[in-house]
Parts: structure tokens; C-alpha cells; sequence
């Protein structure tokens, strides 16, 4: 039994999962859902309802993406992710953590500010900003993050510079940022980007199985 994959293309969370579960050359059953109508089958193994989650054949569930990332890359790492050529696992996971936390805290306020209330999305933008800079600088050194090459950093954390870039293109590409628009840019015009983007129709039961990556 392969692995089942619950996902939604455009959450950036899945992206960087499914990013994983490629690049090390994980073949996984693809059941692509509607957020507004999730499948009972997802629920029952992962009741909180977020994806991704990925069930595994002995039955254990994975529900954080970080965890199927790791959990892909330490069976295997061919790119060296885990590895970086600068700092360690520890200092991505530490930067990843400020990504999660505090700055996707801002760039949900600055994306939505009509789902809460009392926001100014302008005040949450200017406090994303701030780990952007530190983007910046760390990418004023070298053309990634922990080095010359993409690692587990990189991956885990584009896909949310992405949502706070096309919230207001046009404001992110004003701003002097040459490091961090090179590297979204090499990130987002990549192979492994465009193939973990396939469109697959939503999955039901009964549904014909979709394979990731696409076979």
C-alpha cells in the first residue's frame, strides 16, 4: 500500500510537503480536496481537518508538513536538504520556526485582514517586512539561504514569501529586496515547483487514484 496524501494545491504548507515527498522520490496516492467539503476519509484519520496529512501503510498519521517533510527526507535526501552547506538542521529548523510563527502570525493579518477584527493589514505588512530583511540579509551572502543550494529552509519557507508577495505584487516588487526577489523567483520558475502544481481533479471515494508525482 502506498502512502495517501491528502492536499490542496495552493496551500503553501502542502507545497512544501509535496515538495519533500518528490524530491525524495516518495510515490504517494493523491487525494486532492475542497477545503469547503473535506472528505469524511480524510477527517476520520486526521480529525483538526488541515492538510496536508499523510497516512502511511502501518497506519500512523502524519499532520504537520514539517513532519512529512522530514519524515520523506531522512528516507531519503539526495539533494541534501537536511544537510546544509552552511549551519545545520537545528539553525533551519530554527529559522523555519520564526517563518511559522511570528511572520505567517503577520502575513495572515496582512492577506485577510476581514477575518479578524480591529486590523490594520498595513501595520501586519510592515512586521512581515521585518523577516523579509532578515531574508535579505542572510541571501545578500550566498544565493540561498544555508548556502549555494536550496535545503530545507528554502523549500519550507518560499511558499509563504509567495502568499505575502502576491498579496501586493506590485508593493513587494517596489521594494529593495534583489536578493530575496532572485531567490523567490528561482524558486518559483523551478521544475520541482511546476511539478509538485499539477492540477488533479478533487478525490472522492470511488474515485480513479491520482499518483504524486505524476506518473
Amino acid at each position: 500500500m502506498r502512502p495517501i496524501l491528502y492536499s490542496f494545491r495552493r496551500c503553501p504548507y502542502a507545497m512544501r510537503a509535496r515538495m519533500a515527498l518528490l524530491i525524495s522520490g516518495t510515490v504517494c496516492e493523491l487525494r486532492e480536496i475542497v477545503l469547503r467539503a473535506k472528505p469524511p476519509e480524510m477527517l476520520a484519520v486526521s480529525p483538526k481537518g488541515t492538510v496536508p496529512v499523510l497516512l502511511l501503510a502501518d497506519g500512523t498519521v502524519l499532520e504537520e508538513s514539517l513532519d512529512i517533510m522530514l519524515w520523506a527526507l531522512e528516507r531519503n535526501d539526495p539533494e541534501r536538504w537536511l544537510t546544509p552547506a552552511e549551519g545545520s538542521r537545528e539553525d533551519m529548523l530554527r529559522l523555519i520556526a520564526q517563518c511559522d510563527g511570528e511572520f505567517k502570525y503577520h502575513l495572515d493579518r496582512y492577506k485577510y485582514p476581514g477575518r479578524f477584527d480591529n486590523v490594520d493589514a498595513a501595520e501586519h505588512r510592515a512586521a512581515g517586512a521585518g523577516f523579509l530583511l532578515q531574508l535579505e540579509s542572510r541571501l545578500n551572502r550566498s544565493s540561498c539561504l544555508f548556502g549555494s543550494d536550496p535545503a530545507l529552509a528554502d523549500i519550507a519557507i518560499f511558499p509563504f514569501v509567495r502568499q505575502f508577495a502576491q498579496t501586493d505584487q506590485a508593493w513587494f516588487d517596489a521594494q529593495a529586496w534583489p536578493h530575496l526577489h532572485r531567490w523567490l523567483s528561482a524558486r518559483l520558475d523551478s521544475e520541482l515547483f511546476a511539478r509538485i502544481m499539477h492540477k488533479v481533479d478533487p478525490w472522492h471515494a470511488g474515485s480513479t487514484p491520482s499518483l504524486f508525482p505524476a506518473q
